[in-house]
Order: structure tokens, then sequence, then C-alpha cells
């Protein structure tokens, strides 16, 4: 790998998102790696200066570090398409796609894709219908928002125009969603079409099944299975589900898939695909490739090195 062919690289990170947080840390991580490496790296937070600052002082390609809306959804993608600087991770549209957790769903279940069943909401009124349909526990949570911004886990009828509240506050655009009880796995993908491969799935173990903001980012109370310990032949059938899906939405460069299995089925459900994936001390892309005997910055070496455009 010839670093020199890297340019000056921009890693984006911060943003207008929930999200800003988990992203700095994101970026710092990656920036200090591919600086270690020998890479010509440098801080971008979009928040505090114009992107246009990347043509201007002749950035090569930028890592995407962002999260969130402004930065996983698209319109970051687009920005750099015009300016003709390529970026790691899904493009325009696959990006636009997967941020909108309904559009991905509408599309996965059109290719026969199992997800759990769901109601969009405008409503507190439509929220406590939906319960009604969806039986309890239910999921509430905002369509275009991440890492549970937002989300509300409801078993009861009295907990609906809270919930609806909480994430109408983040999204106009809500949704309810069918709760599988089971295990809860998730899956990252390297690369782009037929070379695409999955990485080891990571079971993950919550306090009281509570996979929330402050247990993903903040405590060591959580439990990450690599090996995951499922049963024979369905860490295979999980890793084949979710490189259908990643292709699905024509994703390329990286993207991580999240899952609920069925416990009295064992039937996987795929739940949403994130097109730029955390890359923080307890992020899981980095642990599920560390299994396969990747270290830290090589993935972000991988990663720089898939930057693309859609249509250089």
């Amino acid at each position: 790998m010839n670093l020199k062919e890297f340019g000056k690289v921009a890693v984006l990170m911060g943003g207008r998102s929930a999200e800003r947080e988990v992203s700095l840390m994101s970026g710092t991580g990656v920036l200090q790696a591919l600086r270690s490496k020998g890479v010509d790296a440098h801080a971008f937070d979009p928040a505090e200066r114009d992107l246009g600052d990347l043509k201007r002082e002749g950035f090569a390609r930028c890592f995407i570090a962002l999260h969130g809306r402004f930065g996983e959804d698209g319109t970051v993608q687009g920005a750099l398409e015009l300016m003709g600087i390529p970026y790691t991770g899904p493009g325009v549209m696959a990006s636009s796609v997967a941020m909108d957790k309904l559009m991905t769903k509408r599309i996965w279940l059109a290719e026969g894709l199992p997800t759990p069943a769901w109601r969009q909401v405008r409503s507190a009124a439509e929220t406590r219908a939906a319960f009604a349909a969806l039986g309890s526990p239910m999921i509430v949570k905002p369509v275009r928002e991440g890492s549970t911004i937002g989300l509300t886990k409801v078993s009861s009828l009295e907990q609906c125009d809270a919930a609806y509240a909480l994430a109408a506050g983040q999204d106009p655009m809500v949704m309810c969603e069918q709760f599988i009880a089971g295990d809860e796995v998730t899956c990252p993908v390297l690369g782009t079409g037929e070379q695409a491969r999955a990485l080891p799935v990571i079971r993950i173990v919550a306090p009281d099944g509570n996979y929330d903001y402050q247990n993903k980012y903040f405590t060591d109370d959580t439990k990450y299975l690599v090996p995951c310990g499922l049963p024979e032949g369905e860490e295979a059938a999980i890793q084949a589900l979710v490189l259908k899906a990643y292709r699905t939405l024509d994703c390329r460069g990286w993207a991580r898939a999240d899952v609920m299995i069925d416990a009295a089925t064992r039937r996987p459900y795929l739940l949403e695909i994130n097109t730029s994936p955390g890359m923080t001390g307890h992020s899981l892309v980095p642990m599920s490739a560390r299994a396969t005997g990747m270290a830290y910055e090589d993935l972000c070496l991988t990663l720089l090195a898939s930057a693309a455009l859609d249509n250089a």
C-alpha cells in the first residue's frame, strides 16, 4: 500500500447531528491511527468549517467518521461527489436510504429479507393504535436517528404518549416496531460487490437487555461476545443474510447491520444498517475485525484505501 497515493486526507468528524459527541471520539481514533501509519491526515469538523475548504486546501480523499444526519445520510456524500473528492463508505443513494429506517425496511421486505413488523406513526394516538396491533413490548423510535437516541421500549399503553414525544423530538418521522425477544447481534461488512465479506458476528449482552446510548458508549457493563457462541450454522446464516442486506442497498466500503434472533424460532430479523459505524474504544467493527487478526490501525488504512466516488 503506497501511502503517498492517499495524498492529503481529511477525517470528517463532529458535525451537527445528535451523535456529535460519539463522532468526535470516532474521528479522533481514526486520525491517530492514520497518522501512526504515516498518512498525512487532518481533522475536519463540518460544523465549524465550510466543506468547500476541502477543495480549496487540496484534500485528496476523506475518511467519513461522522454519524447521523448531515454525515451518514447522503448529504456530505453528495457534496464530496460534486467536488470530486473520494470518500469512505457507501455512496449517496445507499447512505440516504440506510439512514431512513422505514425506506430500508420497505426495500428489504420487497427483496424477501426478514425484518420486524412496523407502523409509521404521526401522533400519540397512532402510537397507541400501533401498540394494539404490534403487541407488547414495542419499540418506538425516530426514523432518521442513530445510537438508540430517542428510542423507547414500550410495555404498556400508558407509555405510548411519552415515547412518541421523545422520538418526535428527534425526528418528525416516527416508527413503531415489533420487539423481537432473543439474542441481539451485529455483523460488519467490508468491501464492495462480490468482493464484500462479512466479519465475525458479535453477540451483545447488555445490562437488563437495555442496549441504550449510555450502555453503548460510556459504560463497561455491556458484554460483547466474539466468538459469538451461537449454535452451529447460525453465525454463517446471519453473515449471509447481512451480506445480502448490504448488497441489496448497494452499499460499498463498509457498514454494520444489527440483527435480532427470535429466541423461540431462532429466525434472524434485520433491524437496520449503519453506513458510518462507530470507531471508538467501545465500537463493534474494530472489535470484529480484531477477531480476524486485523488491528485497528490496519482497519483504518483498509477503509481509507476503499475511498471512492459514485460517479468516478
